[in-house]
This record gives structure tokens, C-alpha cells and sequence, in this order.
């Protein structure tokens, strides 16, 4: 994480939820910016409806005038965001009113106190890769910032598939399917699959299978420069999921390609904010935290 002193002065406030504590919150953020001469933006594709909502403006507007995006909810909002607007180079800053919050750290009870040191400058810069995954022949590309799942698009329905890094062979599987996570994602779906967590500053990319059809199958950790390729066997029906967000056919007769995104995300934290200590708080993770200066 880098520390950084740049002020921000056109802020876009974002928000997927609509309800009476999202506006409550999005007025209060207002009120917090305006005092300190800073010009608040609305997406049209936030769902944020208040009297503050004067005029809403296109992503592509938003994405030239604006120089942060506050996102308000829990990691789904985050994520929302982060693919609206931070994959385009708009640092995002996450207010938490979800559950876990991994990605979104300011609590609604620290807003006025954080959102005016953030504005001062004294906050820190955090970078997270993206994926970004496309089926060979086609066009489109699809970002995905925690993982991305090839999947059979039923329950309990294997699928049997090989996987490649650099085009060398790893394995062929039988499995519900395979997540590909990034470290960032560590902490969502591949945690339910009793993936490991790492800490976000480590550029990797985790191989997650799916409830395999084998004694044998680990997690595969491997450097997040490598190219993923990922090819469906036989006839069965397979899909490709990003967040949870997009559902894709697979053709058995194409290959999925993954690798890091040539974009990154920014993401602002207070200054105190620390991954650890949100895996104490959200994951229960310790007994206990020693006194300070203690051995």
C-alpha cells in the first residue's frame, strides 16, 4: 500500500441498493463533501434515490470528470463499481453496510471523521489485478476482480475438463468445476471452498477445484502472470460465471482463456485500515489481541 497526498475534488457517489439507509448514508456523504468544496457526481446507473439527486450523468461522463468513486453498501457494491468504474482507472473508496466488507472498510458510525482525513490526503492507495477471461474465437472480454468459475450450471453434475498454465498441461478433472481466484477474491467464494486466504499484496492466483471427483486434488497456487487455459472435454454442458455476475455457455469445442487484466483496480483505505484486523473482526479469527508494547 502506498500513502499518498493527492486531494480529490470531483467525487462520484455510487450505491447498487436502494434503501432508506443508503440514502441516509449518501446525504450524509454529501453534506461531509460539499463543506469541504468538493463537487459530488450521481451515476444513472446507481440506484441511490434521495432529494440530493438534482441530476444524474452517464458512466462514460462520470469516468471523465471524475476523480474517486464512493461506493456505499457491502462487497457486492464494490464490485459493482469496480466494473462500472475501476477498471478504468477511477480509484474506489468503500463505505460498509454489508455484513463482511473485505473491499468496503469505512463503517457508517466513522463516516464524517474518515471522508474528512480522506479528503485531506491522508489515506492509502491499494492496487488489486483483475481478471480477465474471453472463449477463443470470440471477441468479448470479461473482468472479474475476486474469481471467475467454470462451472456445470447444475447441482451436483460433473464436468471433466484440462487446464494448462503457459500452455503447458497441469491435469485432467473430474469436478463441479474450477475457481479462479485472485487474491483479493481469497476472501469470498474460494473461502467457501475452503480455499486459503492471502494477503492481497501477494500477486498470485489460486486454482480452486469444485468438489472433485478425486482423493488426490489440491489448491493450486501459481504467479499471476501465467496464462490459464481451460478446455471442456466431451459433450457436457459447462458455464463461466465473473463475480458471480455473467453466466456464459462454454463450447466444448472452444478453449477458456484467463489472465491478469492489463488494468488494475485502486482501491482507498483510511490509514489505519489493516487486512488482519478485518480477518480478526469479520472472520473470527483470533482468541485475543495482545496489549500494545507487550512481548
Amino acid at each position: 500500500m502506498v500513502e499518498n497526498l493527492k486531494k480529490f475534488k470531483n467525487v462520484a457517489i455510487y450505491s447498487s441498493l436502494n434503501n432508506k439507509k443508503v440514502n441516509s448514508i449518501a446525504e450524509q456523504v454529501v453534506e461531509v463533501l460539499t463543506s469541504l468544496g468538493v463537487k459530488c457526481l450521481f451515476p444513472s446507473s446507481s440506484k441511490i434515490r434521495s432529494k440530493i439527486l438534482t441530476k444524474t450523468l452517464s458512466e462514460e461522463t462520470i469516468i471523465k470528470r471524475s476523480d474517486l468513486v464512493i461506493a456505499i453498501g457491502g462487497d457486492g457494491t464494490l464490485l459493482s463499481s469496480a466494473r462500472n468504474f475501476g477498471h478504468r482507472k477511477i480509484p474506489v473508496l468503500g463505505i460498509n453496510l454489508g455484513n463482511l466488507g473485505f473491499l468496503t472498510d469505512i463503517p457508517p458510525a466513522d463516516l464524517t471523521s474518515a471522508l474528512n482525513k480522506v479528503m485531506q490526503g491522508e489515506y492509502v492507495e491499494d492496487k488489486r489485478i483483475f481478471l480477465e477471461a474471453n472463449i477463443e474465437g470470440k471477441k468479448e472480454k470479461y473482468k472479474a476482480l475476486n474469481e471467475i468459475v467454470l462451472h456445470s450450471g447444475s447441482i451436483a453434475q460433473l464436468i471433466e475438463y484440462d487446464l494448462f498454465l503457459d500452455e503447458e498441461f497441469v491435469y485432467r478433472q473430474k469436478a463441479d468445476g474450477l475457481i479462479i481466484s485472485t487474491s483479493t477474491g481469497s476472501t469470498a467464494y474460494t473461502l467457501s471452498g475452503n480455499g486459503p486466504i492471502i494477503s492481497p499484496e501477494v500477486k498470485a492466483i489460486t486454482l480452486l477445484p469444485m468438489f472433485p471427483h478425486s482423493l488426490n486434488a489440491r489448491t493450486l497456487i501459481t504467479n499471476h502472470e501465467k496464462q490459464i487455459k481451460i478446455r471442456v472435454r466431451g459433450k457436457t454442458k459447462a458455464y463461466l460465471s465473473m463475480d458471480s455476475h455473467n453466466n456464459l455457455k462454454v463450447p466444448s469445442s472452444e478453449d477458456v482463456c484467463i489472465k491478469k487484466a492489463d488494468t488494475e483496480l485502486t482501491l482507498i483505505h483510511p490509514t489505519d485500515h489493516s487486512f488482519f484486523s478485518s480477518c480478526r473482526n469479520k472472520l473470527g479469527w483470533s482468541l485475543g489481541v495482545p496489549a500494545k508494547n507487550s512481548s
